[in-house]
């Protein structure tokens, strides 16, 4: 945990050490607040919850996250400095968590700093805030998965921009997967069964139920596997590049 800790405040504070950071938390708050009010129609529902908010989540999450991890490890390879962080007394685990929290965190605390807007549902209304914080936690999750995926992406490339096309590619598959148009287009010609199994793939299936109040064990599950498979698909991929 030691080793862990070392690379989170390190990566941590590299976020805030530039205007990235700031800009990145303007822009992810203005069209928060954009998708709500306006693009999701929020007055003219005329029902005081937040789920205009949280129905974009995973298409704002799908340009926004790549921006946030394509410099984890692109940038570490480009520079040089991948070799002297896996020279210090660390191990490539402690690396790959310690970058992976620091995003994560980060993101997290871009996803508190909208917290006005369930102020001012409680002000206009009577929302269920027990689906209103389920749903934070399933948008954090879902971040976590996204950026998962965006650390591979990163350790694949040198490239930031290269990072971050492969990212935001492999993300909106894993949306579209849960699409209901992309489903009934596969009922066509795919048994049943082949068809929940792709849609039991889609971030969009998983946080679509999680965002209604229900944290399953079957949703924190999937949202923890995605988390871990990707970390060690990164650690794969930095182990290849490394013998390469």
């Amino acid at each position: 945990m030691q080793g862990i800790n070392i690379v989170l405040k390190r990566e941590f504070a590299s976020y805030f050490a530039t205007p990235i950071a700031y800009v990145f938390i303007l822009i992810f708050l203005i069209l928060s607040g954009v998708f709500t009010f306006y693009l999701g129609n929020f007055y003219e529902r005329q029902q005081a919850d937040l789920s205009p908010f949280f129905n974009f989540h995973p298409w704002l999450y799908l340009f926004l996250v790549p921006a946030v991890s394509m410099r984890l490890w692109s940038e570490e390879r480009k520079s040089g400095t991948i070799e002297l962080l896996m020279t210090l007394p660390l191990t490539k685990y402690d690396a790959i968590v310690g970058k992976f929290l620091a995003a994560w965190f980060f993101t997290g605390i871009a996803l508190l700093l909208t917290f006005p807007l369930w102020v001012t549902v409680n002000y206009l209304g009577e929302p269920d805030n027990g689906v209103i914080l389920a749903s934070y936690i399933g948008s954090w999750l879902m971040a976590g998965g996204f950026l998962a995926i965006g650390s591979c992406a990163s350790a694949l490339s040198k490239s930031q921009v290269i990072a971050f096309i492969i990212c935001g590619v492999t993300c909106l598959l894993f949306i579209l997967a849960g699409f209901p148009l992309v489903l009934n287009s596969f009922n066509d010609w795919l048994p049943a069964i082949l068809v929940d199994t792709i849609a039991s793939l889609s971030f969009l299936t998983h946080f679509t139920s999680v965002s209604k109040g229900v944290l399953s064990l079957r949703d924190m599950l999937y949202f923890i596997s995605m988390i871990v498979f990707w970390l060690v698909f990164t650690s794969v991929v930095l182990e290849f590049k490394q013998a390469d």
